[in-house]
C-alpha cells in the first residue's frame, strides 16, 4: 500500500479542487460508481479486471463513453498513488479490438448554411415586429433573444455551453462597432485565464446589433445573457441550460421553413461557420486562432471536405449578391 497522502490547509485544497473541471468531477465520480457499485469492481484495479470491464460493455457503451471510463480510473489510480492499470498492453488491445468489431462512422451535425441563416434571421425579424406591433411582448422578447442567439452563436462558432455561460457583465458592447465577449472558463482553459471572444459589426446578419437589440427590449443589465423566458414574459435568474439549445435550434428551423430541422444540433453553428470560413478564404490556422481550437485534427471535424474545389468557392464568397461582405475580424 502506499503511504497516505498528506493533508493540505483548507486554504490549499480548495484552490487545487477548483482547478478541475466540475464537469469533469461529476463524470469522473458516475464513471467510478458505475465501475464499483454496477459492474461489483473492485479499486485498485488490475490490468485485468479493467480489460474485462471493457469487453464486458463492449456493446453496450459507445466508444467515447469507454474512452471516458477509462480517463476516469486512470484519474484515481494516479491520485492514490497506485500504478495506472489502463496504460496496459491488454486493455490497449482489448480497447482496439472493440473499435475493429465497431467500425461506427462518427455522425457529424449538420452545418447551418449562410442562406439558411438568412432565412431563420428574416424569420425571426418579421415575428419580432409582428409580435411588437400586436402587443404581444412575450413573443417580441423571445424572438429578440433568439435572434441574437443565433447570429451570435454562428458568428462566433460558439459551443452550446459557452452560449449559455455568456454574461451581460462580460460584455463590450459598442453599437455600430464591436461586440467582445468574455468567459472567465473555457474548454482547454486549465489555467482558467479566461479568454475574450471578438466580433465585429456586419453590414447584415449582425450579432452586434441583434444583441443590442435585445439588451434594449429586456432591459436586462445583469446576468446571463440569453436568460430562458416563461410563458407570462417572466426573464429568469439563470441561462438557457446548454443540453436545450439543440432542441431550440431545431424547433426555430422547422418554424423557419427549413427543411431537414431535426438533423441540426447545438453544433450545427460551430460547423456552419467553419465551412463558411473556409468556403470564404480563411486559412486554416487564422480559423483555429479565431474559434478557439488548439489542435488541427479538432478543426477539421467541423469542415466538410467534399465539394468543388476552394478556389472556385472563393470567387463566390461573400462578394455575391444577398450575402455578407468580407467582415473578417482581425486577429
Amino acid at each position: 500500500m502506499p503511504p497516505p497522502a498528506p493533508s493540505l490547509p483548507p486554504s490549499l485544497d480548495s484552490l487545487l479542487a477548483a482547478a478541475e473541471r466540475a464537469n469533469t468531477q461529476r463524470s469522473y465520480a458516475q464513471a467510478l460508481r458505475h465501475f464499483e457499485q454496477e459492474w461489483q469492481g473492485f479499486l485498485p484495479a488490475t490490468e485485468g479486471q479493467v480489460a474485462q470491464y471493457l469487453a464486458d460493455h463492449a456493446h453496450s457503451l459507445s466508444i467515447a463513453t469507454l474512452r471516458q471510463r477509462l480517463a476516469a480510473l486512470a484519474h484515481w489510480h494516479g491520485e492514490q498513488g497506485f500504478a495506472d492499470p489502463t496504460k496496459g498492453l491488454l486493455v490497449k488491445k482489448v480497447l482496439r479490438g472493440i473499435r475493429a468489431t465497431r467500425p461506427i462512422q462518427v455522425q457529424q451535425a449538420q452545418p447551418l448554411a449562410l442562406a439558411q441563416l438568412q432565412q431563420a434571421d428574416a424569420w425571426l425579424a418579421h415575428q419580432q415586429a409582428a409580435a411588437q406591433t400586436g402587443g404581444d411582448k412575450v413573443q417580441a422578447l423571445r424572438h429578440a433573444r433568439d435572434r441574437a442567439m443565433l447570429l451570435l452563436g454562428f458568428w462566433r462558432g460558439f459551443r452550446s455551453d459557452e452560449i449559455t455561460r455568456l454574461a451581460i457583465e462580460h460584455l463590450q458592447l459598442t453599437p455600430g462597432q464591436a461586440l467582445v465577449c468574455y468567459l472567465p472558463q473555457s474548454k482547454g482553459d486549465r489555467l482558467n485565464l479566461g479568454r475574450s471572444f471578438d466580433c465585429p459589426a456586419l453590414p447584415r446578419l449582425c450579432p452586434v446589433a441583434a444583441t443590442h437589440a435585445w439588451l434594449q427590449l429586456s432591459g436586462l443589465r445583469a446576468g446571463p445573457l440569453f436568460p430562458g423566458i416563461d410563458q407570462w414574459g417572466h426573464v429568469a435568474s439563470r441561462p438557457m441550460a446548454a443540453a436545450s439549445i439543440a432542441p431550440w435550434l431545431q424547433k426555430l428551423l422547422h418554424a423557419a421553413g427549413i427543411e431537414g430541422a431535426a438533423g441540426f444540433s447545438s453544433h450545427s453553428l460551430r460547423r456552419g461557420f467553419a465551412n463558411w470560413a473556409r468556403d470564404a478564404g480563411w486559412d486554416l490556422r487564422e480559423l483555429m486562432a479565431y474559434v478557439g481550437w488548439k489542435d488541427m485534427k479538432s478543426a477539421l471535424r467541423y469542415l466538410d471536405a467534399g465539394g468543388s474545389g476552394l478556389q472556385a468557392r472563393f470567387a463566390q464568397a461573400l462578394g455575391s449578391e444577398g450575402t455578407v461582405g468580407d467582415n473578417r475580424p482581425a486577429l
